[in-house]
């Protein structure tokens, strides 16, 4: 499983990652990429954002509206978090789904803060491991995603983590940093990682703290 402590630091950092650049790929990389987004395209992907999802059907809050994940992401994003965060989400089956879809919400709207730069490398990436062609020649993941098990993703990211390609160890960073943010960030799971939440005087002094 590709869980990781979520420290303090990674919790300061959080609000600049928009700042950074996920994948410092190169020229190389970067025309590879922006070949398989052209052609993923041209293939029938989706890209555009899936909005509203029905809430019974997904585990999703019904009010919140994707603004760039697509549908396609989002199936990814269920078939990699067990194999990210696995060990941290609850056992009790429809628990976990929910854990998941909210995880998968939060990871939406972080991207949807990011600056441009970094939504276009995101897209790229996504679009790789969404176009069955590349899904199946760089990822090696020969399963559409809906029918890839947690051993396969897990399998999947350890290649990428150990890969001497650094395109690939790039994309598996990215993938799980926004991950452990999305998902040792949030409050009801602060404890998996010992963080003990924000002291009292924060709490008392910060209105955003008021009506939580």
């Amino acid at each position: 499983m590709k869980s990781s402590t979520f420290t303090s630091a990674d919790r300061s950092n959080a609000t600049d990652l928009d700042r950074r650049s996920f994948l410092k790929t190169g020229l190389g990389g970067a025309l590879f990429l922006g070949t398989v987004s052209v052609t993923a395209g041209l293939g029938g992907c989706a890209t555009q954002p899936a909005g509203r999802l029905d809430a019974v059907g997904s585990r999703t809050d019904a009010r919140y509206e994707f603004q760039f994940l697509t549908r396609d992401d989002i199936v990814l994003f269920e078939a990699l978090l067990p194999a990210m965060v696995g060990p941290g989400l609850p056992e009790q089956p429809q628990a976990r789904k929910r854990a998941i879809a909210g995880t998968i919400e939060r990871i939406d709207a972080g991207i949807h803060h990011f600056g441009p730069a970094n939504q276009k490398e995101l897209r790229r990436l996504f679009d790789l491991l969404n176009f069955a062609p590349t899904r199946v020649t760089v990822a090696r993941v020969w399963s559409g995603w809906p029918n890839v098990t947690t051993a396969e993703a897990d399998a999947f990211l350890e290649r990428w983590r150990t890969s001497g390609i650094g395109l690939f160890n790039n994309g598996y960073i990215a993938l799980t940093k926004i991950s452990n943010v999305a998902f040792y960030g949030y409050p009801d799971f602060w404890h998996l990682s010992g963080y003990p939440g924000p002291p009292q005087y924060a709490v008392n002094a910060l209105p955003q703290f008021k009506n939580a």
